[in-house]
This record gives structure tokens, sequence and C-alpha cells, in this order.
């Protein structure tokens, strides 16, 4: 995510387009970009909110099975947005600490199927541009992931070959979240790459590791609601103006998730309002899919855990039993 991608003007003045940028809702909300200093929330947070995670209890077998999270994960900014660091840190407190986390994000795909480095302290990938310094020094020393490697690839059929990167660290879409949800790293995570956007293939790869909810691991698909980056403009990065083809498609899953519609959220392409331009790309879309192929009934209504919108994007995240 880089704040200095623009809309293309021809957009924003085409009196025909039934999206047009000028019906649009505003949100209040003090722009993340407008701070003097990088990270200053975020280092509130550590001093004042992040030790309950120390005696958070865990997971411990027996328990309930975790659920499967599906969560928009921002970018750097989001170290700026107080709200958002308490909604996902309060979501993290509301569940048992998992044994480990597998994520696939929308910033990793790649088929064959990969897995990323499994030792303790892999690397981050730092795979933005355009914000402070600070954001490309910050670390995330997880433990050992490879135990839940091992396991990962013995869910899978031998059809559907996994290979491990050794060199592969985690992405912000992986880093960025989990850092504010498990503050202190004490968690080991693995990446999963997303092999396909096929929401057929990505609902049975959830169904293959759906048996890793009840080892005390939490899947997590991570992406954005929404994420039509090019179409945004100032009013969007400073006073998060919400345009209509963010808020409308937003609405739109919603209520498919509600309903637990999941043929319709499978033809978004046609079916959802604000098309292409919630998601000129859809990988930050498909994620969705394989945390409801992870539920125990995909059909079933999901639990939404975080609304609302930040440079206009939806941040709409929620969880699958």
């Amino acid at each position: 995510m880089d704040p200095s991608d623009t809309m293309d003007p021809t957009y924003a003045m085409d009196p025909t387009d039934p999206l047009d940028p000028k019906e649009r809702t505003v949100t209040t909300m003090t722009s993340p970009l407008l701070t003097s200093t990088p990270g200053a929330a975020f280092d509130a947070f550590l001093a004042d909110v992040a030790p309950s995670s120390l005696d958070q209890a865990v997971w411990t077998p027996g328990s309930e099975p975790l659920p499967a999270l599906y969560v928009s994960h921002g970018a750097p900014p989001l170290f700026d947005d107080p709200l958002w660091i308490g909604e996902l840190f309060d979501w993290s407190r509301s569940l048992p600490k998992p044994t480990a986390v597998l994520i696939v994000s929308a910033h990793w795909e790649a088929a064959p199927l990969r897995l990323s480095a499994t030792g303790a302290a892999v690397p981050l990938v730092y795979d933005f541009g355009g914000f402070a310094a600070r954001y490309s020094t910050m670390t995330y020393p997880t433990p050992d992931a490879g135990a839940l490697a091992s396991r990962v690839a013995s869910l899978l059929p031998a059809d559907e070959p996994v290979h491990q990167d050794t060199a592969r660290g985690l992405d912000h879409g992986a880093w960025v979240p989990l850092k504010i949800m498990y503050p202190y790293a004490d968690v080991p995570v693995l990446q999963l790459s997303i092999p396909t956007h096929d929401p057929a293939r990505l609902l049975e790869l959830g169904r293959r590791l759906r048996p890793l909810r009840e080892e005390g691991v939490l899947v997590v698909g991570s992406g954005f609601m929404t994420h039509g980056l090019s179409y945004l403009t100032r009013e969007q990065f400073v006073d998060n103006v919400v345009p209509s083809w963010s808020a409308e498609f937003d609405q739109w899953a919603a209520e498919a998730l509600a309903a637990g519609d999941v043929d319709t959220l499978a033809d978004y392409r046609a079916k959802a309002p604000g098309m292409p331009f919630a998601h000129p790309t859809v990988e930050h879309f498909v994620p969705l899919f394989l945390v409801l192929g992870a539920a125990g009934d995909p059909a079933r209504a999901v639990e939404t855990t975080i609304e609302g919108f930040q440079f206009g994007l939806a941040k709409r995240s929620f969880q699958v039993a």
C-alpha cells in the first residue's frame, strides 16, 4: 500500500458512472498519516494495554476448536490507528491464545503451495513503500514453526504438493496484524501461499486445514474487504471519505456473509456492486474462501468482529466456528 497512489481524474469526472465517487459517505477518523510521531499509538498500546497478553489463557487439548478468522490487515498506518489497534487486540483477547497461527496473506501468491521459513525469528518482508522508516525496521521474532509445517503438509492430498520456501519470511499481511494481536511474538507463525483465486479450490483447501482448529491452531485469512488503492485520493487518505464502490461492496459482502450465501460470494465478479473498483485485483478478497472452507459449516452466518473504514477501505473482519 503506497499513499502516493491516486485516482485517475477521468473516473471522478464521469457523470454517467453509476459508482461516481461524488456519491459517498464520510466517517470520522484522524488520519494515521497525519501523526507527528510514527508508531506513537502502538507505543502507547505496548506500554498500557499489551501486557495483558502475557496472562492470556492458552488453548489446551480438550478445549473447543478455535475459530478461523478473516482479517482485514491494513498496512503500517495501522500502528498509528488506536481504534483499529484496540479492535484487533480485543478480538485476540476474546479467544484462547493459540498454540500456533497458520496464515494466508494476500501478499503471497504462489503455486504449487508453499510454506514460509519455519525457524525461530524468521525474517520479515517489508513489502510496502512510502511510509516512515521505522516500519521497515520492526521485528517479530516468533518461535519455531517446524511442527506446524509438518502437520500442514500431512493434511494435504498427494495431488496438492506443498513446498518449503526456506528463504521466505512473513509479509506485512501476516506480521502487521499479528504484531498487535500477539504483541510479544510468543506464538509460532507459519505462512501459506495463495495457490489460486478459484473460490471452489480455496474452499476445499480450507476444508483440508479444518482439523488444525481442533489442535489449537488459529487459521487466518488476511486480506482487506475492499482494496481499490489505485482509485483513492487525498480525501480518502486524509479525511476517510468512503467511496460508494467501497461502501456498496462492503454492504453486499456483509449481507451475503450473514446469510451464509457462499454461492453468491463465489460469484462476486458478476454479482458484487462496486466491482472492479473495490478489487481491481482479487488477492485481498479471496482469502475469505479459505476461511469459510475451514468452518464447520461454510453456509453458517459468520460472526462479524470489526467494521468501519480506514482510508475509505472496508475493514470488515469476521470469524467462523
